[in-house]
């Protein structure tokens, strides 16, 4: 018996490593320290920081990727796994460096996993941040022939004292919200239950924005912030207030794509919607009054809107 009759292709594995290789070092630049294809990959801290601190985050593209299996539409998922990831550091101010991925599979299929790659990869250059490597492994007798899971994990820097904080926040600051024009990479389990066998693939694949480089561009305008993704606006914004406010949302100020009235339409409740869902906004920024007209038009790619405000008692209400 050889690792091969078991279910494990060394030679094709080979053959992706070589195939993904321009891939990835197109997203490098003079910070990166290392070589492709060695063990390990490092970036160092661009100059401008006065007392950098590391941060880290790492997430998965979720059940999302049964549909991208179902439909072989795989040119989107790179985006949803950095997505993320880069902008849960974006959520505390930290600007993305680095980037690994780690794919795993029932078993090896060339073109795909060379177009899952490349997405990620052209995710990393949208995000400003190098793909410094990664892992497929594949799993035989463990997954299906075809399946795939796709996690990652980043590493970003931002200066001590410049961090987005929730301890900055006062009442009546404004809750700024940016579009999301998809489900980004939430909810899928829900998703897949009610559209069943014949689910709108082109619309549900639908990448997922990346919203990093925009927000670090008003960072000092910016007191807080909170990326919206599993568990809505209700279970992500007032994370970013303290403990003793509240957030008011006014759902009136945004009109949600219509992929979330084909959702409710199907038999979801509004209270799960707004639980599960971005329902539109998928990151949100919390500013002085004072700071809301320039960082509206700063950020006019993702069309903004002021969509709410922290108020003087505790919890989450929409109006």
């Amino acid at each position: 018996m050889t690792y091969r009759e078991a279910g494990v292709d060394l030679a094709g594995a080979e053959r992706h490593v070589a195939t993904i290789a321009s891939s990835v070092t197109a997203t490098w630049t003079d910070n990166v320290v290392g070589g492709f294809g060695g063990f390990a990959a490092g970036v160092t801290i661009p100059a401008g920081y006065s007392n950098p601190v590391l941060m880290m985050s790492t997430d998965s593209v979720g059940t999302k990727l049964q549909l991208a299996r179902q439909s072989g539409i795989w040119a989107g998922v790179g985006f949803d796994v950095v997505a993320m990831c880069v902008d849960d550091l974006t959520a505390v101010g930290a600007r993305p460096l680095g980037f690994v991925d780690y794919m795993a599979v029932g078993s090896l299929h060339a073109e795909r996993d060379a177009a899952i790659v490349d997405s990620v990869a052209r995710a990393c250059l949208e995000a400003g941040c190098a793909l410094l490597g990664g892992e497929t492994a594949e799993h035989p007798g463990v997954m299906d022939d075809d399946a795939v899971d796709l996690a990652g994990a980043v590493m970003g820097v931002v200066d001590k004292g410049d961090e987005f904080s929730r301890d900055r926040v006062v009442p009546g600051d404004v809750v700024i919200g940016l579009h999301s024009p998809n489900l980004r990479s939430n909810g899928f389990s829900l998703v897949r239950h009610v559209m069943g066998e014949s689910p709108d693939y082109e619309t549900l694949l639908e990448p997922s924005v990346i919203y990093s480089p925009s927000v670090l561009s008003v960072s000092s305008l910016i007191k807080s912030a909170a990326h919206i993704t599993g568990g809505g606006l209700p279970g992500n914004l007032p994370r970013a207030v303290p403990d003793s406010l509240g957030v008011e949302v006014d759902s009136a100020k945004w009109t949600p794509p219509e992929i979330f009235s084909t959702l409710s339409r199907l038999g979801i409740g509004q209270e799960d919607m707004f639980s599960t869902f971005n329902m539109g906004i998928g990151f949100c920024l919390i500013v002085d009054r004072d700071d809301v007209e320039q960082v509206i038009e700063s950020l006019s790619r993702h069309d903004p809107s002021a969509i709410g405000q922290v108020i003087d008692s505790t919890g989450f209400t929409l109006k």
